[in-house]
């Protein structure tokens, strides 16, 4: 029986909602939230504002990195043929075995894929089977990859056998005596203009507190793709800096990075491959969060 109410109104069922107890946490508005939480926080890291790893160690790449990091090392010591350097580049991998007879692996493992249909890829692999041959390692890059290139075949032509010119005349004609004789004038050598192989394609500057006067270079071939193992030198007012690209897999195999000081003027070029840029300068900016830095650059070197 529903008890008498006073009031004239009924008091409400026990199977009233107004007699269910409440809990004191709603589960589904705490799973919702948990979704929208998660899901705003990767849209954030990964388009609004993602991060670039920074310093991170050769040993801890991963193995396309790593096998990126090893090309830099044998193009770095294709050009300045400095062994010791090489060396310490290849230990700072921390390999289990053999530093050098990874490398020889790694060329081993690159000419087996599409690696080497690029001519920069071939020409990657060949530096690598340069440095271990001369320390006495081997690989299956050695049967999979020529050393060098095939020589152009020559074509011989056969050439009949000349007709000598009559003899000359002892007795000059009174019309040769008369005539002046002229001596014919070389023609001039055509002028060959000189054409780098790489342009400066983009020159981008940026303020940022933590990247605070930096110069970023980026080696690229036509297409875009990054050119490990590239030199790039620096000059400044009373000193010059080569560097190489590729050493710094984590950021990509075009990579290369030189910190200015603030207050100097810095040109940046690849040494016989391309033309000097303008005038860098290492002046003081002003970040967008009122940070106090100096003035960064991204520089992107292509085929010219």
């Amino acid at each position: 029986m529903t008890p008498y109410d006073p009031s004239g109104n009924r008091a409400p069922g026990r199977r009233s909602k107004y007699r269910r107890a409440r809990h004191p946490v709603s589960w589904p508005s705490v799973l919702l939230g948990l979704i929208l939480g998660i899901g705003g926080g990767l849209v954030w890291a990964w388009m609004i504002d993602p991060r670039v790893e920074f310093n991170t160690e050769p040993w801890q790449l991963q193995a396309q990195d790593r096998a990126n990091y090893i090309v830099g090392v044998a193009l770095s010591y294709s050009y300045d043929g400095d062994l010791n350097r090489a060396i310490e580049r290849l230990l700072a991998l921390r390999s289990k075995g053999d530093p050098i007879q990874e490398v020889a692996d790694t060329a081993c493992q690159l000419a087996t894929t599409g690696y080497v249909d690029s001519s920069s890829g071939l020409r990657a692999i060949r530096a690598m089977m340069t440095f271990y041959q001369l320390q006495g390692r081997a690989s299956c890059a050695d049967t999979l990859i020529p050393a060098v290139d095939q020589p152009t075949p020559m074509i011989e032509i056969e050439v009949g056998t000349p007709t000598p010119p009559p003899p000359a005349t002892k007795t000059p004609t009174p019309e040769s005596v008369m005539r002046p004789t002229s001596t014919p004038q070389p023609a001039p050598p055509p002028t060959t203009v000189a054409r780098s192989s790489y342009t400066i394609a983009v020159i981008r500057t940026y303020c940022d507190s933590e990247l605070s006067g930096l110069i970023e270079v980026r080696v690229q071939d036509s297409g875009g793709d990054g050119i490990p193992g590239q030199p790039i030198r620096v000059r400044w007012d009373n000193g010059e800096n080569t560097f190489y690209s590729g050493l710094k897999s984590e950021r990509g195999p075009d990579y290369a990075d030189f910190q200015m000081e603030a207050g100097k003027n810095y040109t940046v070029e690849m040494p016989g491959q391309s033309d000097p840029t303008q005038t860098l300068e290492a002046s003081p900016c002003t970040t967008n969060n009122g940070a106090a830095a100096i003035t960064s650059y991204q520089i992107f070197f292509r085929p010219g």
